[in-house]
């Protein structure tokens, strides 16, 4: 069974998505469409923009949903998913792709989502590290009894775990988990605390637009970061992005459920190689490959 992956933040480069807009009239239209609703040229920086101004949250978020979610729109035939997850923003593309959500409704919440983060963000200094070579429940340990806020938001593969909190609290964690044996404990160049509790008011503002929107039912079943199982209910579907926010991405026990069910291939649609390389780590005998249109 094929399983198509969406990465999230972190993916993005200059020239994204070009290849696409030329040589595709769909992709084009698509494109043409997202400025509209966006309101500025986001093609013009995804196609041109400097590293600096693709990082920006606001534009990072919406430039890699519509790299996912156009490449697979433009696959025509050849996307015939029998699963969906995404990591993180990932998630939403997976929706759109699995037409839980329409297009420009996708791009709003996307959006609206970068901004909402942005703007948590600003109001406390914030940060994610990487830790490498220690068991979960020790990182979880080792985040509880620290001071502050910190806690596991990505559990990216086994033995490679992001943490998220407070500017303080993250850097008093990496010295411990240094302590207890981390191969690394190394603070990410993130713009603030994703997946923690510090995005709080980040959810609130998300949840109204997420009510807001229509989620219908998907052609096949979603693995989601809160939950990790198969979802095809769009009220439950709604429910988890909801807290996603605030939530871990529980990515190594998604896949493992997706194996589980019968995944044999893992299909990463959009910028990077990220997720096919997670998914290897989980389980070495998974066939991984890039979509390509």
């Amino acid at each position: 069974m094929k399983a198509y992956i969406f990465p999230g933040q972190g993916a993005q480069f200059t020239g994204m998505g070009k290849d696409l807009y030329d040589n595709s009239t769909k992709a084009k239209e698509l494109f043409q469409q997202a400025n509209d609703i966006l309101g500025f040229d986001i093609t013009k920086i995804m196609f041109e923009g400097t590293a600096d101004e693709l990082k920006e949250t606001k534009v990072t978020q919406p430039a890699i949903f519509l790299h996912s979610t156009i490449l697979a729109e433009v696959m025509g035939n050849k996307f015939q998913p029998d699963m969906v997850a995404g990591h993180s923003l990932g998630e939403i593309s997976a929706l759109v792709a699995n037409k839980t959500l329409a297009f420009s409704d996708g791009l709003q919440l996307v959006y609206k989502r970068a901004l909402a983060m942005q703007k948590a963000c600003e109001q406390t200094p914030s940060t994610m590290a990487a830790v490498l070579g220690l068991d979960d429940h020790l990182v979880e340990e080792i985040c509880a009894n620290t001071p502050g806020i910190v806690v596991a938001a990505n559990y990216n593969c086994p033995g490679q775990l992001v943490i998220s909190g407070d500017v303080d609290a993250v850097g008093k964690a990496c010295e411990s988990l240094k302590e207890a044996g981390a191969r690394r404990a190394l603070i990410l160049p993130v713009g603030g605390a994703f997946h923690s509790p510090l995005m709080e008011p980040a959810r609130e503002e998300l949840a109204a637009a997420i009510e807001a929107t229509t989620f219908t039912e998907p052609a096949c079943p979603i693995y989601q970061n809160v939950s990790t199982f198969a979802v095809t209910e769009p009220l439950e579907i709604k429910e988890n992005l909801i807290f996603q926010l605030t939530a871990p991405v529980k990515w190594t026990h998604s896949v493992q459920n997706m194996i589980k069910d019968g995944a044999t291939k893992f299909i990463e649609v959009g910028p990077g190689n990220v997720l096919q390389g997670l998914v290897k780590k989980i389980d070495a005998s998974a066939e991984t490959e890039k979509a390509e249109m």
